[in-house]
C-alpha cells in the first residue's frame, strides 16, 4: 500500500494549526507519514504540535526564510510514494488522502492528482468552491490555477522536478506544478478534497498587490525553459492575459479596485477572450469606483455561504 508523506509548514498560526493537524491525523487512510515544520513560532503553536507529536513522523520549530524553505525541509525528510503539503490555515476534508491514493492507483502514469477546494473565511464558513478541470501543461502556463491544498504529487516525479524555488513567495506552488507537468501527466478528480482559508493574515489578502509581479516573473521563467519554447510561442498572448487576470483577481479581493481594473484591461488587451471571462468581476470593480458596494458584497457572500455549506457538512469535527 502506498505511503503518503504530508507536510505542514507553519509560522504563528496557532489559531488554525490544530484543525489542520487533526484533518491529517483523522484521515481514514492508514499509511500517512506526517511532518510539521514550524518556523520558530512564539504564539503557542509549539504547544499544539507537542500535543500530537506521538502521532507525527517528526517536527521542528526553528527560524527559516519562509514557506519554501519550510516545505523543502519536509520534502527532504519525506519517504512516501506520494507527497503533499497542507498549510497550517487550510485543512483536508475526510477521505481526501484515500481518494488521492486511489487516483494514483488508477493512473500509474500520473505525476500529480488534484481535486477541488472549498474556500472558507476566518471563522470556517464556506463561501466558494474552486472547481478545476482536466487540465494539462498548456493550461497551467495560462494560469489555470490548481487549488494547492488538493494537489498530491508522486514523489519520484517531484524529485525529478526539484523542490520549491525560494525566490518565489506567492507563485511557488505554480512554479513547481509547471516543472512536474513538464515531466508527467496530471489527473483531475472532480471531488472536493480540501478547504483553503482566506483571512486578513493570509498572503492572498495581505500581499494581494504583489501577485501580478510574481506572475510576470513566472512568465519570464517560462521563456527560459527549452521544453516550453514551442508552447510559449503558440500561447504567448494567452499566457500574458492569464498572468494579468491572475493578478487582477487578487487585487480585487484585496480591495484594490483601481489597480485590479488596470490589470483586467491589460488582460483584455493581451487576449480578449481570457480577460472578458471575468466580466462580472470587472463590472463589480467598476461599480466600486462610484458607489459603496460593501453591502452588496456582504449579501452576495452570505448567499454563497449558504450555497456551499453542504461542501463541509461531512467534516464531523
Amino acid at each position: 500500500m502506498m505511503l503518503v508523506s504530508i507536510i505542514t509548514p507553519s509560522y504563528n498560526q496557532a489559531s488554525f494549526l490544530e484543525e489542520t493537524i487533526r484533518s491529517v491525523l483523522e484521515q481514514d487512510y492508514p499509511h500517512i507519514e506526517y511532518w510539521v515544520i514550524d518556523g520558530g513560532s512564539q504564539d503557542g503553536s509549539v504547544e499544539i504540535i507537542r500535543k500530537y507529536e506521538s502521532r507525527l513522523a517528526g517536527w521542528v520549530s526553528e527560524k527559516d526564510s519562509g514557506q519554501a524553505e519550510a516545505i523543502n525541509k519536509g520534502l527532504a525528510r519525506a519517504t512516501g510514494d506520494i507527497v503533499a503539503w497542507v498549510n497550517s490555515d487550510d485543512y483536508y476534508l475526510p477521505g481526501a488522502v484515500r481518494a488521492a491514493v486511489e487516483a494514483f492507483q488508477r493512473h500509474p502514469e500520473a505525476g500529480m492528482v488534484y481535486g477541488d477546494v472549498v474556500s472558507i473565511n476566518a471563522e470556517g464558513e464556506p463561501f466558494n468552491v474552486m472547481t478545476c478541470r482536466p487540465w494539462g501543461l498548456d493550461d497551467l502556463m495560462q494560469f489555470k490555477i490548481l487549488g494547492q491544498p488538493a494537489v498530491f504529487m508522486r514523489r519520484s516525479v517531484q524529485m525529478q522536478a526539484g523542490g520549491l524555488e525560494p525566490s518565489f513567495d506567492l507563485v511557488l506552488d505554480m512554479h513547481l506544478f509547471l516543472k512536474m507537468a513538464m515531466r508527467a501527466p496530471m489527473i483531475y478528480v472532480p471531488q472536493t478534497w480540501a478547504a483553503a482559508r482566506y483571512h486578513a493574515g493570509a498572503k492572498n489578502i495581505a500581499r494581494a498587490a504583489y501577485y501580478e509581479a510574481e506572475a510576470r516573473r513566472l512568465v519570464e521563467w517560462m521563456q527560459t525553459q527549452p521544453e516550453l519554447q514551442g508552447h510559449f510561442q503558440r500561447l504567448r498572448r494567452r499566457i500574458w492575459a492569464g498572468a494579468y487576470l491572475y493578478g487582477a483577481r487578487y487585487l480585487q479581493d484585496g480591495g484594490l479596485a483601481r489597480a485590479a481594473l488596470a490589470s483586467y484591461l491589460r488582460s483584455i488587451l493581451s487576449y480578449p477572450p481570457t480577460g472578458l471571462r471575468e466580466w462580472r468581476r470587472i463590472l463589480f470593480a467598476l461599480a466600486g469606483l462610484v458607489v459603496n458596494v460593501d453591502g452588496l458584497k456582504q449579501g452576495y457572500l452570505e448567499r454563497r455561504k449558504r450555497r456551499y455549506a453542504n461542501a463541509l457538512n461531512q467534516r464531523g469535527r
